[in-house]
C-alpha cells in the first residue's frame, strides 16, 4: 500500500507584497495538500491576483516565501514552472491559428517535440472533448471551448499542480458549469492538485478548502462546511407578496434578525428546524413558500469582512 503524501503541493509563508505605499498582501500563509481542490476567494482588490502571480513565479514578493512541491518559487523558479499548469484570466491562445497549432506551439515551450508532442496534443484534445475542433481557428470557437483549449495546453507536460486564475470569467452559466465538470473529471483522472482563484461563491462551494482574502489578508481558512458551521445560525427564507410587512412582524414577534433580499424575507435564527413550524402556523396564508437552509459561503464572507463578495475594490 502506498503511503499518503506528506509534502504540501503548495505552501505560502508570510507572503507580503507592496505596490509603493499600498500593501496588496499582508503575511499570507496557507498550505495546500496534494490532490486537493483549494480555493482562494475574495472580491476584486482582495489580493487574489497578486498571490496568483507570486505562486506562478511571475512576481517576486516583497517578503515571505512560497513553494510548489518543495521547490521555492524564487530560488528554483524554472523547476517550479515544470511542476505547474497555469490558466490565466486572459487567453494566451492565438486566434488566427488552429487549436491544434496552438497546442503544438505551447508544448514546445516545455521541451516537447516530435511524435511525443503530437501524441500528447491528440490525447489532451480527446480528454477535453475538443478533437473534432482541432483544425478550427481559435477565433471561431466559443468562450467555453477556448477555455478548455487553454486547459488542454497547460496539461501537455503533465504537471502535478494546476493553477487557475478566475477561469470562468466571461463565460455564460452553461459554459461555466461545463468547465467545472471538466475540472472535476481531470482532477480525478490525473490525481492533480488544483488551486483556483474566484470571486464566485458557487465555485467556492466546490472546493475542499478555502482561503478567504480581504484587503490582502487571510480572514478565514477552512473547508466550506467548517466555515458555514461556525456561523451558528440557519437561514429561513419566506417568499411573500408583502416582504416589508412580514419582516417587521417577525422582528416584533420574535426579535430575530430578519430582512428582505432577492428571494423574499430572510431570517437568520439558531435551530431553524425547531422554529419553522411556528412560522408556518403564524403566517399561514401569507406566503408562497418557506424554506430552511444552512448559511452560504457568501454569508461567511460578509460576516468576516462586512462586504459582499462581488463588491469591487482597488488593488490586485
Amino acid at each position: 500500500m502506498s503511503s499518503l503524501p506528506t509534502e504540501p503541493a503548495v505552501e505560502a509563508r508570510n507572503l507580503t507584497h507592496k505596490y509603493g505605499d499600498r500593501t496588496a498582501l499582508r503575511k499570507v500563509s496557507m498550505v495546500v495538500s496534494q490532490g486537493s481542490l483549494f480555493g482562494i476567494v475574495g472580491p476584486n482588490g482582495s489580493g487574489k491576483s497578486t498571490l496568483f502571480r507570486i505562486l506562478s513565479t511571475l512576481q517576486k514578493p516583497t517578503d515571505g516565501s512560497a513553494t510548489v512541491l518543495g521547490s521555492d518559487t524564487l530560488a528554483a523558479s524554472s523547476l517550479v514552472r515544470q511542476k505547474l499548469g497555469v490558466v490565466f484570466q486572459n487567453s494566451i491562445l492565438d486566434g488566427k491559428l488552429t487549436l491544434r497549432e496552438n497546442l503544438l506551439h505551447h508544448g514546445q515551450y516545455y521541451g516537447l517535440g516530435g511524435r511525443r508532442l503530437r501524441e500528447r496534443v491528440d490525447a489532451a484534445l480527446g480528454q477535453l472533448r475538443l478533437a473534432d475542433r482541432a483544425k478550427d481557428k481559435v477565433e471561431t470557437l466559443s468562450g467555453g471551448m477556448r477555455r478548455r483549449g487553454e486547459l488542454a495546453g497547460c496539461l501537455l507536460h503533465e504537471p502535478p499542480v494546476l493553477l487557475l486564475d478566475e477561469p470562468t470569467v466571461g463565460l455564460d452559466p452553461v459554459a461555466r458549469r461545463d468547465f467545472w465538470d471538466t475540472i472535476t473529471r481531470i482532477r480525478a483522472e490525473r490525481s492533480m492538485t488544483i488551486l483556483v482563484t474566484t470571486h464566485l461563491m458557487d465555485e467556492a462551494e466546490r472546493c475542499d478548502r478555502l482561503a478567504l482574502l480581504h484587503q490582502g489578508e487571510v480572514v478565514a481558512l477552512a473547508s466550506p462546511d467548517e466555515l458555514k458551521a461556525d456561523m451558528g445560525f440557519d437561514v429561513i427564507t419566506i417568499r411573500t407578496t408583502q416582504p416589508d410587512a412580514l419582516v417587521n412582524e417577525v422582528k416584533a414577534a420574535y426579535g430575530w434578525n430578519a430582512r428582505t433580499d432577492d428571494h423574499g424575507v430572510r431570517i437568520e435564527v439558531e435551530a431553524g428546524h425547531a422554529q419553522i413550524g411556528g412560522l408556518i402556523e403564524r403566517f399561514e396564508g401569507r406566503f408562497e413558500s418557506i424554506t430552511l437552509s444552512k448559511p452560504s459561503i457568501e454569508d461567511v464572507f460578509f460576516l468576516r469582512t462586512g462586504v459582499k463578495s462581488d463588491e469591487s475594490g482597488d488593488g490586485a
